[in-house]
């Protein structure tokens, strides 16, 4: 049902209406939620609500380059963050899951987890975290509960239970680091500029995976793709270290820990 509901929002937020009127949509929406446009374009230049939802950023974001930063890979709120234990991670406390279930095969418990959180007032684009190297991406159809915090709160094993796409990847150190974007209700679909073959929201449980023989280097910075409309993202790196607080507000380019 939340897919049906999120597909037929997909449609209405794609749909363009005669300016004036978009741009009072426009407006309501960006009055509801607070949002901040000095870094986006001007209201009037959206032409769609899903347009004002992945807005691109018009001013770029200064973060530091050095190779042992990682930074911020979206807008967000840390929801949570902590170690890997035996297969288990945190979607909130006193919520645990599979981690080998979300992400297609088992890691050790050497692994820290953060979890992003992506409300609609947020810039919906996501970028790279660190210099990458990509292997593969996993795709795993499945269901769009919302992932606010009464949701996570109620329901078991929802990152598992909902759509998701994984990128595989290899960090600075050689060390396998997953970058997860979890699907939410009324999110039309999520994407991956480097790889168009993924198709969410579209094949109800369809799982998929594309494997890199020649892997894709994405620089530090670099956008990856989108939402179409908020959701979240989930880090998996290898000897990272960090002293990001539950309940934090980030910004993409914001320095979040080191390797």
């Amino acid at each position: 049902m939340t897919n049906k509901v999120s597909k037929i929002f997909g449609k209405v937020a794609s749909f363009a209406f005669p300016r004036p009127i978009q741009c009072f949509i426009n407006k309501v929406y960006i009055r509801i939620f607070n949002i901040d446009l000095s870094d986006f374009d001007a209201i009037e230049n959206y032409k769609t609500l899903n347009a004002l939802f992945t807005r691109a950023l018009k001013k770029k974001r200064v973060f530091d380059e050095n190779h042992q930063i990682v930074i911020a890979p979206t807008d967000s709120l840390i929801t949570e963050i902590g170690e890997v234990r035996d297969d288990r991670a945190l979607q909130i406390k006193g919520m645990e899951y599979s981690v080998e279930e979300l992400l297609g095969e088992k890691i050790s418990s050497q692994y820290i987890f953060v979890n992003f959180y992506l409300s609609p007032s947020d810039y919906h684009r996501y970028h790279s975290p660190c210099d990458l190297e990509v292997l593969e991406v996993r795709y795993f159809g499945g269901e769009l509960l919302p992932v606010n915090f009464p949701s996570l709160r109620k329901n078991k094993n929802l990152f598992v239970k909902n759509e998701r796409v994984v990128v595989v990847a290899r960090d600075k150190n050689n060390q396998k680091f997953f970058f997860v974007a979890i699907g939410a209700l009324n999110v039309g679909k999520m994407s991956l500029h480097f790889e168009t073959r993924v198709q969410t929201n579209a094949i109800a449980n369809q799982k998929c995976s594309f494997a890199y023989n020649n892997p894709i280097k994405i620089k530090k910075g670099e956008e990856m793709g989108m939402f179409e409309m908020g959701s979240t993202v989930v880090l998996f790196a290898k000897d990272f270290k960090s002293n990001l607080q539950v309940n934090q507000k980030v910004k993409f380019g914001d320095s979040i820990g080191i390797f």
